[in-house]
C-alpha cells in the first residue's frame, strides 16, 4: 500500500487563494536591480551562450526576489510569481536578456525543441497541439495540465491575448493522494511505463520515443511526469509500440478529471510584467483557449525558461531517458534538439560547474558520435 505524501506543494485551490506568499510584487529597489544589471549586461555585449551569472549582477534587493523564488518553488506551494515588472519601458530583445540574466543566476537553462532553443515564444504561430508531433507552445488551443521537461519552468509576460489565455496550474500531489484515497489500483499503474513520443523533436543520437513513470518516488521524493499530449503522440505515431491498455487510459483520463476539478485547479491571470515559476516536477500547468489580437505588435507573448537547479529533488531511475541524469545536482532535462554546437556544450558545462552541478548529459552523444566515425549501424541510443 503506497503513502500519502504530505508536502506543502499538496495544496486544493483555497489554499493558494487563502495563503498569497507565493505572490510577491516587486518592490521598487528590486525592479531598479533588475534594470540596472540589464544596462550591464548590453554594456557588456556578450551573446547568450558567452554570459555567465556575473555578467548580470544584483545587489542584495535583487537577490532576495530571487532567493523567495527558489523557496517558494522548491520548499513551498511549488508556485512563485514575481509581479509588477515595467515591460513597457523596454524592447522584447531587452526582456529577452533580462529573463535570460535572471535564469542564469538560478541555474542552468534548457533547450526546448528540435531546433535547440533556449528561451521560447510562447505565442501562436499556427501549430497544432493535437498532432503527432504537435507542442502547446506554438498554439492558441487549450492544454492538457502537463509538465515540461526540467525542474522548473518559467514564463515571462509581455503581452495578453485579446481575451482567454488564463493560465492553470494544479497540484499533482493532491491528485496523486485523491486517487490513493479513491482508486488505489489506478495509482499502482501510473507508477508503471508507458511510452511518450519525443514529438519529432529527438536529437541525431536519440530514439523518438522513451519510456518513462507518470508517478515516480526516489529517496522519499515524489514526482510527476503527466504529458499526455505525449502518450498519445506514441500512440499515433508508432503502431509497433504496445496499445494502452484499458485500465492504462482509465487511469490517465481520472488524473486528467483530478486535476481539472474545480476545488484542485487554481486559474490566474497573468499580467504583463508577471514572471512565473513553477516546480515542474509538483505542479502541471495548463492554459485555456484564447483569442488573439490581429494587429501582430499587439499579440498574446510570453518567454519560457526551463531551468535544471542545484538545489532541485533526486527524479525516478525510470526517468533517465528522458532526463539523462536524474541524481540531485547535476545537469538534466531538456529536448535536446538537432542544434547543439561545441559552444553550447561548453556554455552548459561552465554556467553547470558555476552552480556545483555535475555535467554528464552528452554521455549517449559521445557513445553515438563514436559509433558513426567507426561505421557501426547497430548503435541506438
Amino acid at each position: 500500500m503506497r503513502d500519502r505524501i504530505e508536502h506543502q506543494s499538496a495544496w486544493k485551490r483555497a489554499d493558494v487563494e487563502r495563503d498569497t506568499r507565493w505572490l510577491h510584487h516587486l518592490t521598487h529597489e528590486q525592479v531598479e536591480d533588475f534594470c540596472k544589471a540589464l544596462e550591464h549586461a548590453k554594456q557588456h555585449g556578450a551573446g547568450l551562450f558567452e554570459m555567465a551569472p556575473d555578467d548580470f549582477p544584483l545587489g542584495e534587493a535583487g537577490q532576495q526576489a530571487l532567493r523567495a523564488i527558489i523557496q517558494d518553488v522548491l520548499d513551498g506551494r511549488g508556485i512563485s510569481v514575481l509581479r509588477g515588472f515595467p515591460v513597457n519601458r523596454f524592447s522584447d530583445d531587452d526582456m529577452r536578456l533580462m529573463y535570460w540574466g535572471l535564469g542564469l543566476r538560478m541555474g542552468v537553462p534548457r533547450p526546448q525543441g528540435k531546433q535547440s532553443q533556449f528561451m521560447s515564444n510562447v505565442t501562436d504561430t499556427g501549430g497544432t497541439y493535437r498532432s503527432a508531433t504537435g507542442r502547446g507552445y506554438n498554439t492558441n488551443s487549450a492544454l492538457d495540465f502537463h509538465a515540461d521537461s526540467c525542474d522548473m519552468v518559467g514564463l515571462m509576460c509581455l503581452r495578453t491575448a485579446k481575451s482567454g489565455g488564463t493560465s492553470m496550474i494544479s497540484s499533482s500531489v493532491t491528485a496523486h493522494n485523491d486517487m490513493l484515497r479513491v482508486r488505489p489500483d489506478l495509482v499502482d499503474i501510473l507508477y508503471q511505463p508507458f511510452y511518450f513520443s519525443r514529438q519529432g523533436e529527438q536529437a541525431l543520437e536519440e530514439p523518438p520515443y522513451y519510456q518513462a513513470t507518470v508517478f515516480g518516488m526516489r529517496d522519499g521524493w515524489f514526482s510527476c511526469r503527466h504529458v499526455y499530449n505525449h502518450i498519445r503522440g506514441a500512440q499515433a505515431g508508432f503502431p509497433d509500440l504496445p496499445r494502452l491498455a484499458s485500465e492504462q487510459k482509465e487511469a490517465l483520463d481520472f488524473l486528467d478529471a483530478i486535476l481539472a476539478r474545480e476545488d484542485n485547479r487554481f486559474e490566474m491571470h497573468l499580467e504583463p510584467g508577471d514572471l512565473q515559476f513553477l516546480n515542474n516536477h509538483r505542479i502541471l500547468h495548463s492554459r485555456t483557449q484564447y483569442e488573439d489580437y490581429e494587429e501582430p505588435a499587439r499579440r498574446r507573448h510570453l518567454l519560457r525558461l526551463w531551468l535544471a537547479l542545484p538545489l532541485a529533488q533526486p527524479l525516478p531511475v525510470q526517468w533517465r531517458e528522458a532526463y539523462k541524469d536524474v541524481d540531485p545536482a547535476t545537469l538534466r532535462g531538456g529536448f535536446r534538439g538537432v542544434n547543439i554546437t561545441p559552444e553550447i556544450e561548453v556554455f552548459e558545462s561552465r554556467l553547470a560547474a558555476w552552480h556545483g552541478m555535475a555535467c554528464r548529459i552528452y554521455q549517449d552523444k559521445r557513445a553515438y558520435e563514436a559509433a558513426a566515425q567507426r561505421g557501426s549501424r547497430q548503435f541506438r541510443a
